[in-house]
């Protein structure tokens, strides 16, 4: 029983910022990671950036330099600040969780972002 509350989302005018949060609950494995997905109308679910419980971060390529993921693990929360946005970066973005023993995938409600020119 692990549940994942998305906060953050809304709208902004390129070249804002918003800052993401999701805070997870319940049955979490402390070794574990926590990422962030979107998905824009259209086309597939694709990864923004993630992070593990030992400390690794990343975020993909069309994101690197304008958005940045940290974590407190204290917290089980992960965070996604996003900088410079652009109109391309519209989307649902979703927090998802993959817990060991079994890595079984987890998944926030979803919060939109959508980024006006």
């Amino acid at each position: 029983q692990v549940q994942l509350v998305e906060r953050g989302g809304g709208l902004v005018q390129a070249g804002g910022s918003l800052r993401l949060s999701c805070a997870a609950s319940g049955s979490i494995s402390s070794d574990n990671t926590m990422n962030w997905y979107r998905q824009a109308p259209g086309k597939q679910r694709e990864l923004v950036a993630g992070s593990s419980s030992a400390g690794n971060l990343a975020v993909a390529n069309s994101v690197k330099g304008r958005f940045t993921i940290s974590r407190d693990n204290a917290k089980n929360t992960v965070y996604l600040q996003m900088n410079s946005l652009k109109p391309e970066d519209t989307a649902v973005y979703y927090c998802n969780v993959k817990s060991a023993p079994l890595w079984r995938d987890y998944w926030g409600q979803g919060t939109q972002v959508t980024v006006s020119s």
